[in-house]
């Protein structure tokens, strides 16, 4: 088992209809391979942390999922309630609309929001949902995101027509330089499109198939 890159891994799982013993699966899988993070639903962190007090595994949320266009307010308040339920790392979805409308000061303002929530308790990775953006808009929302004081920033929520591609990597990291963390999440799904990911500059890889990927065989999207 390859220890390091399994560290790398946030093991995924954000279908609506995802049943306890899904969640209870990712768990197990989680502690026995040394995965980062589950990265789960909102209504499934207290669980989650429940279950991983005793293990090194982090619990990971997202924030506005999938769509981004709840409210900063919303945002905010979901961020301070999960990680009052124990999460220590949130994936925050950016307001695409407010982006491509050129509303920058609101895209700023609604990560910065989070940020702040979640200062000093968790972890902030902003998906900016790269397969809606021009390669502009894709610079534009990572520098916004680096500006608002995120850790890092995080090609996709998987649930918009599109993943993470090598060149959204490359870009994202070539705009962020080595003070962020990049997460390659969406279609990530075997060993190969992981290690090409991290060769481009991922640091964090977000996926359903972390058993697979990590032993060396083809996984199925599962989320």
């Amino acid at each position: 088992m390859n220890l390091e890159l399994a560290r790398m891994i946030d093991h995924t799982q954000l279908k609506p209809d995802t049943k306890k013993e899904k969640i209870d699966q990712i768990i197990q899988e989680a502690k026995e391979n040394g995965f980062a993070s589950v990265c789960v639903n909102p209504y499934w962190v207290s669980y989650c942390y429940n279950h991983l007090q005793e293990s090194d595994v982090k619990v990971c949320t997202v924030i506005g999922f999938p769509l981004g266009a709840t409210t900063t307010e919303t945002k905010a308040f979901e961020t301070s309630q999960a990680i009052k339920n124990g999460a220590t790392e949130v994936d925050m979805v950016i307001n695409v609309g407010a982006l491509k409308s050129k509303e920058l000061d609101t895209v700023e303002a609604d990560i910065k929001a989070v940020v702040e929530a979640a200062k000093g308790h968790a972890l902030t990775k902003v998906i900016i949902e790269t397969s809606l953006l021009t390669d502009d808009e894709k610079v534009v929302a990572c520098k916004l995101a680096k500006r608002a004081g995120a850790d890092f920033v995080k090609t996709s929520t998987g649930f918009s027509g599109g993943g993470a591609t090598v060149e959204d990597i490359t870009l994202m990291r070539k705009t962020v330089g080595s003070e962020m963390g990049v997460k390659a999440s969406g279609g990530v799904r075997d060993l190969e499109t992981t290690n090409a990911m991290i060769e481009a500059g991922a640091t964090r890889i977000g996926a359903s198939a972390g058993v697979q990927i990590i032993a060396g065989e083809k996984g199925k999207m599962d989320y």
